[in-house]
């Protein structure tokens, strides 16, 4: 028994047959990576966001639950703050960070807790004047 193609459609559509002729004339040859599985592709499980974290790890985009953020923020601050050139703007600093640390203290989102409590401005300037001389 032999199948019959189906009234209105061709076997090969426009398309298909633009392929087959490319191939044939061999422009698919000199591809970079062709006839390699695609990397990370065949070592992971199924995932139908795939295409998003890819292009959020090729545009240097992180999503964290707020909490988390915001510790690695204050953790950051620290740090920017300890190499402020001023000890107003060290002071400005942490006073900004320590005002989100309240804020999310008193509402937490949903997501794992903070686990931080805002810094002592004094401790962290008197830590800065100790860089400061040490220089």
């Amino acid at each position: 028994m032999t199948e019959r193609k189906p009234p209105g459609v061709d076997f090969e559509s426009w398309v298909d047959k633009q392929i087959r002729d490319a191939d044939a004339r061999g422009e698919f040859a000199e591809l970079p990576g062709a006839g390699k599985p695609l990397p990370g592709e065949l070592d992971s499980t199924y995932d139908e966001l795939w295409w998003v974290r890819r292009k959020m790890a090729r545009e240097g985009f992180s999503v964290l639950p707020p909490t988390l953020a915001l510790r690695k923020e204050a953790e950051d601050a620290l740090e920017a703050a300890l190499d402020a050139p001023s000890e107003r703007m060290a002071r400005r600093i942490v006073e900004e960070v320590n005002a989100k640390i309240r804020e999310v203290m008193f509402k937490p989102p949903p997501g794992p807790p903070l686990g931080k409590k805002p810094y002592d401005v004094e401790e962290v300037v008197r830590q800065w004047r100790e860089r400061r001389a040490g220089r």
